[in-house]
């Protein structure tokens, strides 16, 4: 997947900043683990009375305060959330050469991606209990979402969402038709994973038998629900946060 640059601030809509200040998760804070010795941080929001866990893979700059934001949305929604860390934190991320290299060394190895993956998962499952479980991600960490949900790791959630997130298929790789369902929310005016790229996955869903939705929101670029980003489309951020809302009342 090609990356492109998207920096996080404090500038959001009003409509959404008022939503998330209205009311705040039960406990939320950052949580250090190790994976084989490397440290990790992740963030965990927990609701007041969870309807289930929700675990957010970051996109390509790593676990920031845009992962955190969503999380505390997610645990005043009525669901734990946790956002686990896919590259450590001795990674840097500063520059799009920095998470370019994070990116591909987990793409050109993806059998420590799948083991960052469990590693994510355990943490959550200690913090939020043995629940139900919905796997998110954006961009870099819809990839990751999907990995997961062709893996032997598949059976551990009951849906997968993947925001304008990478679709591509490995070499290898395939779908069973014994995945949970998927959710695929998508920019119409995304140049880094084209129309294409979701047709040739639909194509791939619809042989399997592998239960999925897809949404395409016209004139929506890549990253377009990155609060204060020049990607950030509300319209679209709007109506995909509607459609993963109604995807976890149905699998939660």
């Amino acid at each position: 997947m090609t990356g492109f640059e998207v920096g996080f601030d404090m500038r959001f809509t009003i409509p959404l900043l008022a939503a998330i200040m209205l009311t705040g998760p039960a406990l939320a804070e950052d949580v250090a683990y190790n994976v084989s010795g490397e440290a990790f941080t992740g963030y965990f929001a927990k609701a007041e009375d969870p309807k289930g866990l929700v675990l957010i893979v970051h996109d390509w700059d790593g676990m920031t305060d845009y992962e955190r934001k969503r999380a505390d949305m997610l645990a005043d929604m009525g669901y734990n959330a946790f956002a686990l860390d896919m590259f450590g934190n001795d990674t840097p991320t500063e520059t799009v050469d920095h998470r370019r290299a994070a990116t591909g060394a987990l793409y050109q190895d993806r059998d420590r991606m799948r083991s960052l993956i469990q590693a994510g998962v355990d943490q959550a499952k200690q913090l939020a209990g043995d629940t139900r479980m919905v796997v998110m991600g954006y961009c870099f960490g819809g990839a990751v979402a999907l990995e997961m949900a062709r893996s032997d790791m598949s059976g551990m959630a009951t849906g997968y969402a993947s925001f304008h997130g990478g679709l591509s298929t490995p070499e290898g790789q395939s779908w069973t038709g014994d995945e949970p369902p998927l959710l695929v929310l998508h920019g119409g005016a995304d140049t880094s994973i084209t129309l294409d790229d979701v047709a040739t996955l639909a194509k791939e869903l619809e042989t399997s038998g592998t239960p999925y939705a897809i949404e395409v929101y016209s004139g929506a670029p890549h990253a377009f629900t990155v609060f204060g980003s020049n990607r950030y489309q509300e319209r679209a951020d709007t109506a995909s946060w509607d459609a993963f809302s109604t995807f976890l009342s149905e699998q939660l």
